[in-house]
């Protein structure tokens, strides 16, 4: 089988673009374009869905229909990894997929932010029918093109070097991607003092990145052929089966458990920063976006860095470093609540600080995890004879989208702490108090992640896996104590 040339490494990343743009659409305005804030509504936009904390007093209608989409999603994982597992197509196990799904997937993105009836009043059923349709189409969509995708890291990666450049590589493209789904803040603005309507303000904008994204997705499909470089032997086992097999890998159970840590803290921030600005440090809300882009863009600088740490100290003490990394930015988050106020100016000094101590840790926790996964697969396959890479990455999106749900269920019954809400506003009124325990609980969860990840048995995986090549990267651990070895 022939290796990928760097070439062709950056053009299987150029699907994670794709992919990370579609994604960064819904997650960026899904709220944002149905849940308006009162000031547009009274400026003449009508209301799409239902406003208001109106399931239980604590969840939106739009909330409610996320949480069920995120139930579909994990059941749709390991369905969609167990036959991409067993496909038997001459084109391989995971490129018939992406190139079937990618169409479709561009589509469903847009069409939902395009409920039928403009203007309600009362009646919302038909909109709630259309974008609770749409949004379980959209993670289908994106799962029958992710979990494939995600496998072929392991596929691709034939070597050590292979492995982090392509992780590095998609690591960049998810970044390029995710921060090309938040230019409607831009160009919709401009759309609307040009006259177009609010709601088609967004759409327009959506439409044009979603085409783009669409060749993106599609370019490793027609430029790469999967035969040349995997063989694509089925797994031969049931759905069920599979999950189960892999997670009795005890590695990747530690893996999962760990990553499962790192998902819920770093969102239970993410979630939180438009708060940590305007509520802790005082900030005008424009600054969410400046300190986002500048954390990411130094993240991004320290990225070609991250191979040769790892030659140097190897996979598990980095992604250690990671979470400690993580944990001191939330403290001096926290913190921030306490030190800042209108008067003092601090919050830009909080808020410089916390970019500049999260960037290296969002760089090592943005490429390596991925290798891990595609370490402990290629692993597991040598010692079962069965390739069920993509059961192993459905799993690990799986820890990925269990630990966002628990942060952003959790995150408003922490930020509300010490203060009253109103139930009829889509607005959440955030303590600071409680926006400082949420702080404290994201390192709480990074501190248990690193903690967790001790267990894993990096040296034992590495050897099992080694080839011509990684003896580099073997050496860096060589000197490493299994968790459970007695002796040496």
């Amino acid at each position: 089988m022939k290796r990928l040339t760097k070439k062709q490494m950056w053009i299987f990343a150029i699907g994670q673009l794709g992919w990370s743009m579609l994604s960064g659409i819904i997650s960026a305005w899904l709220v944002a374009f149905y849940l308006i804030n009162k000031d547009v509504h009274d400026g003449g936009v009508p209301f799409l869905i239902p406003s208001g904390l109106i399931i239980g007093g604590f969840l939106t209608v739009l909330g409610l229909i996320t949480a069920l989409c995120r139930i579909w999603d994990a059941v749709t994982d390991p369905m969609v990894a167990n036959m991409s597992d067993n496909c038997k197509s001459k084109n391989g196990r995971r490129i018939p997929f992406m190139r079937w799904s990618a169409i479709p997937f561009a589509i469903i993105t847009v069409l939902v932010f395009f409920a039928p009836v403009s203007n309600p009043g009362d009646n919302f059923a038909l909109n709630i029918a259309w974008v609770a349709v749409f949004l379980v189409l959209f993670y289908t969509a994106m799962t029958v093109y992710c979990t494939p995708y995600n496998a072929l890291i392991s596929e691709f990666g034939k070597t050590q070097e292979d492995r982090m450049y392509i992780s590095t590589a998609i690591s960049l493209t998810f970044f390029a991607g995710t921060l090309l789904a938040y230019t409607p803040f831009v160009f919709a603005d401009m759309l609307r003092r040009a006259g177009v309507a609010y709601y088609w303000s967004y759409r327009i904008c959506f439409i044009v990145l979603a085409v783009i994204a669409l060749v993106c997705l599609l370019i490793p499909t027609f430029l790469l052929k999967e035969t040349d470089f995997v063989e694509a032997k089925p797994a031969g086992t049931d759905a069920f089966k599979s999950l189960a097999a892999t997670f009795k890998n005890k590695d990747f159970r530690v893996f999962s458990f760990s990553d499962i840590m790192y998902w819920v803290g770093m969102t239970l921030f993410q979630t939180g920063l438009p708060f940590f600005v305007t509520v802790s440090m005082h900030l005008d809300e424009s600054m969410t976006m400046v300190l986002m882009g500048a954390m990411t863009v130094l993240s991004a600088v320290f990225y070609p860095l991250v191979t040769g740490l790892v030659k140097k100290f190897g996979k598990k003490k980095l992604v250690i470093a990671g979470f400690f990394g993580l944990a001191l930015a939330y403290v001096i988050t926290a913190i921030s609540g306490i030190v800042c106020n209108d008067t003092n100016n601090m919050g830009l000094i909080f808020g410089i600080a916390i970019c500049v101590i999260a960037a290296m840790p969002m760089a090592l926790l943005g490429i390596i995890p991925q290798s891990i996964v595609a370490d402990v697969a290629e692993a597991d396959s040598i010692k079962t004879g069965e390739k069920r890479e993509g059961m192993f990455f459905a799993a690990r999106t799986f820890a990925m989208k269990f630990g966002q749900s628990v942060a952003m269920l959790s995150f408003t019954s922490l930020a509300i702490i010490g203060q009253a809400q109103d139930p009829t506003s889509n607005d959440i009124s955030a303590n600071p108090i409680g926006l400082m325990i949420t702080a404290l609980v994201a390192v709480a969860f990074c501190i248990a992640g690193a903690v967790i990840l001790m267990f894993y048995r990096e040296k034992s995986v590495m050897k099992t896996i080694a080839k011509e090549g990684d003896e580099a990267f073997i050496k860096a651990i060589e000197n490493e104590k299994e968790p459970d070895e007695k002796g040496e």
